[in-house]
């Protein structure tokens, strides 16, 4: 019979130079090195774990990218936009649906936030303290918009009631007012704006992301030196590619400004207006900025039947396409006011209604979803670059200096005149 070779070990039989492993079985412990060998001799084996080597730093690379990003956005809303730029939206989308179906908007209650605040005091914006005392008399009437009436039914104390949260030339010049949205989410508030452009001045800013580095001349932040008779700050519409339009700003256009797409109109003397492109506003030799987003909620006065079709596909990818979650939206009165609103729980709908009944004649919807929604007002301090940051809803997400640094999305900032 041959003889054995040192190779050729049988199943209860160590090989010469290895050691036994404590309560494994003979053989085993001889077996398991010599299947990674094997395996890593064959070349497939080598090339499919440099290919998820590759892919480990790409993602490392890639997502830590997204994370380290300037600005505060939320590590949250930071993987969901990292996400939906590579193609894993369904994934996001589907996150987003079980996380609303664990956490559906309230039916019913009471809200927790006080209705009947005092106005802000102080000097008024672009005034500075020591000056106060020798503010000029006003040299315009301040208009006192209407009460708004509560769509959820008998009032609460302050609601709908005005409040006035920014002076310029001592004059109301940005008022506030909070309501229930509807008769159901009666623990929900949305808030609404009012700003008088005889006394104000609108700034569009582009956002780092969206619609992204180009020679704008604006930075997508607020900077200390230009806070000086800041008044307030107002998020902007969708990303770019799904608003349905373009973005210009100082002679670029990111996208492509569209024919009938709802549009906020900038103009170099510091008014804004809302319209249909082409159809109501339009270029100009004076025009500075537009951002365009979807089609119009209010038209000539009248919410049109459309904003309760297609909501999903005609209005945005809300969370788990829901109806009633958080937006925003702007749009213009007959007496050339520019009217903002937003809140946690409302519909396009109930979104176009607020802004009708605050006397809209023309309004589009901004942006949607928590991670975005921000109106931020600006109390007066000794020193006028530093502002204190306040948010108009205490619930929303960002914070109310989130503007003071660079932004991932653009934004609009309201100066006084």
């Amino acid at each position: 019979m041959a003889a054995q070779t040192d190779t050729d070990t049988g199943p209860d039989e160590q090989a010469p130079g290895e050691r036994p492993v404590p309560g494994a079985e003979p053989g085993r412990a001889a077996r398991k090195p010599r299947l990674l060998r094997r395996l890593w001799r064959r070349r497939s084996v080598r090339v499919v774990l440099a290919l998820c080597a590759l892919f480990a730093v790409w993602l490392s690379y890639s997502l830590g990218s997204a994370l380290l990003a300037p600005g505060n956005d939320s590590v949250q809303a930071r993987v969901a936009e990292w996400a939906r730029d590579h193609h894993l939206g369904p994934l996001v989308t589907g996150l987003e649906t079980a996380q609303y179906k664990m956490n559906p908007p309230k039916v019913g209650g009471r809200p927790t936030i006080a209705l009947n605040q005092p106005p802000v005091a102080g000097p008024s914006a672009g005034t500075r303290a020591d000056e106060s005392k020798h503010t000029q008399m006003p040299t315009v009437a301040p208009i006192t918009p209407a009460p708004l009436v509560s769509p959820a039914g008998d009032p609460l104390p302050g609601e709908g009631s005005w409040r006035v949260i920014g002076n310029a030339k001592g004059v109301p010049a940005v008022q506030s007012a909070m309501l229930r949205p509807d008769n159901e989410h009666t623990s929900y508030l949305a808030g609404v704006v009012s700003m008088d452009q005889r006394l104000v001045r609108f700034q569009l800013h582009p956002g780092t992301d969206d619609p992204g580095d180009d020679n704008w001349g604006v930075p997508p932040n607020i900077p200390p030196q230009d806070r000086n008779g800041l008044l307030a700050s107002f998020n902007g519409g969708f990303k770019v590619r799904e608003s349905g339009g373009g973005f210009f700003l100082n002679g670029v256009t990111h996208g492509s400004l569209t024919d009938g797409s709802a549009s906020l109109v900038f103009y170099k003397d510091g008014h804004v207006t809302v319209g249909a492109w082409n159809n109501g506003v339009s270029m100009a030799p004076d025009v500075v900025g537009v951002r365009q987003n979807l089609r119009p909620i209010v038209d000539h006065g009248q919410v049109p039947d459309d904003v309760d079709h297609a909501i999903e596909s005609g209005w945005g990818l809300t969370i788990g396409g829901k109806f009633f979650v958080w937006r925003s939206g702007a749009g213009v009165t007959p007496d050339g006011r520019l009217i903002y609103a937003y809140g946690p729980a409302l519909s396009v709908r109930t979104l176009a209604e607020l802004l009708h009944q605050a006397g809209c004649v023309e309004a589009m919807q901004l942006d949607i979803n928590p991670a975005w929604m921000s109106f931020n007002y600006y109390e007066p301090t000794k020193d006028p670059v530093n502002p204190n940051a306040v948010k108009l809803l205490p619930d929303q997400e960002r914070p109310a200096d989130r503007y003071f640094e660079p932004t991932s999305r653009d934004f609009t900032a309201v100066y006084a005149r």
